[in-house]
């Protein structure tokens, strides 16, 4: 029986971009429904991880790569980056038809920038997949979308409900946005599918990335620690001390070495810092916050559970604040919106700033509960405030934030006097 295809937030905008440029190429981590996404579009395949064939493709994409483009247009190439050659045979054939939409390229690691001759701009077009939002995955109702409120920021909210319980939203984490998991018929099942993600990584992935052979069990300590710290902005000087608790000889270089294998399988996806220029610079946070591309990741790190979760709601917090990060990155993704995050030495911090690229952006704070919404909410307006402040006294160049928000695991969305939104994450889209 045909599994039904769940429509992404990437749909409409990879359909648009078919029609608007050669080539377009979707990288992500494995498992997030890439290749089935790019199915919908494509009219040809070639998978060149096919175990029956793969020797022969990378033998031809050696000899003439030209002829693994053979096929029906929009043609599919999946995992391209085992053979990055055809990275340029792919431009070469997009200049000579010049014609839009002939190719989709499906990649589950960055690859190396010196193995690609030419860049690929104005013929190809580079877009990102995550693990699938609430809303892909029919949980959140989607009743306020993020963009709509940029556009509209003083639409009625108020009332709007959240069908989903803490219990659901600590599952949905635990779950995670892969989705195989949808597919399983238990709960244990669909747990599974983050946990055997997680060995792959560790058992393979890590090594196969770049050639390099990792130790799995080292890989997978220093997630733990990654995974410990998650949505903090520890220093890497500390979690490397952490992890030399197992493992007393592991150096700096070693350690960077297998952070950026974690980075290329799109596993962690970390979030900058923003400064605006409000305070001196020694003033304003610049690290990056820790985070993983999906918080099922973390949670199978650590060997949690929804029921031990469940009675540790302060983990469960930070958690929380990855899940909001992946779902906003979803959200916004269709205006190319980015996500950073603010804090300073006085105690101002807003968790993610979501910036559009037309300059755009709000400040947002990710609370679980209700009795933090009151800090979070006095957080943000004196940030709002200072923002405001330094544009009224030409001391900064940028727009006033469209609005602000706080993202909870709460029940109904409304606007605070204040004029702070307050917006459960079952409700967005």
């Amino acid at each position: 029986m045909k599994k039904k295809y769940l429509k992404r937030v990437i749909d409409d905008l990879l359909e648009k971009r078919l029609e608007m440029i050669g080539a377009i190429v979707i990288n992500g981590p494995k498992w997030c429904g890439k290749t089935t996404t790019a199915m919908q579009y494509a009219k040809s395949v070639l998978e060149l991880q096919d175990p029956d064939k793969t020797n022969s493709y990378l033998k031809l994409a050696g000899i003439k790569p030209s002829l693994l483009l053979k096929g029906e247009n929009p043609r599919l190439i999946d995992e391209w980056q085992m053979a990055p050659v055809l990275w340029d045979a792919v431009r070469n054939s997009v200049d000579k038809l010049n014609k839009d939409g002939l190719y989709i390229l499906t990649g589950s690691t960055s690859v190396n920038e010196d193995e690609i001759m030419h860049s690929g701009t104005g013929r190809i077009h580079k877009m990102t997949m995550k693990p699938m939002s609430l809303f892909e995955s029919k949980e959140s109702n989607g009743k306020i979308s993020i963009i709509d409120l940029f556009n509209n920021p003083d639409m009625d909210i108020n009332g709007i409900k959240s069908e989903l319980s803490i219990e659901d939203l600590i599952f949905a984490a635990c779950r995670g946005g892969w989705p195989e998991s949808l597919n399983k018929k238990t709960k244990e099942a669909q747990l599974f599918v983050a946990s055997n993600y997680l060995d792959n990584i560790c058992e393979s992935d890590a090594s196969t990335v770049d050639g390099v052979k990792r130790d799995p069990q080292r890989v997978r300590t220093i997630l733990q620690s990654y995974a410990r710290n998650i949505s903090t902005t520890v220093s890497n000087n500390t979690i490397i001390k952490d992890i030399q608790a197992n493992f007393e000889d592991i150096s700096k270089p070693t350690y960077y070495s297998y952070i950026d294998a974690l980075k290329r399988l799109f596993v962690i996806e970390n979030v900058p810092a923003w400064n605006p220029r409000l305070r001196s610079a020694t003033v304003i946070q610049s690290s990056y916050k820790k985070e993983f591309v999906d918080p099922s990741i973390a949670v199978a790190t650590l060997n949690l559970t929804p029921e031990t979760l469940l009675h540790d709601l302060n983990t469960f917090g930070f958690i929380f604040e990855n899940l909001c990060i992946r779902d906003l990155s979803v959200y916004s993704s269709s205006v190319n919106g980015r996500i950073s995050y603010y804090r300073d030495k006085y105690g101002l911090e807003a968790d993610c700033v979501l910036h559009l690229r037309d300059g755009r952006y709000a400040l947002i704070e990710f609370k679980l509960g209700s009795k933090e919404i009151e800090k979070g909410a006095k957080n943000l307006i004196k940030l709002d405030l200072l923002i405001k402040k330094n544009i009224n006294e030409n001391k900064l160049n940028i727009k006033k934030p469209s609005f602000l928000a706080i993202v909870t695991g709460g029940e109904f969305s409304y606007v605070r006097d204040d004029g702070v939104k307050i917006l459960p994450i079952g409700v967005l889209r």
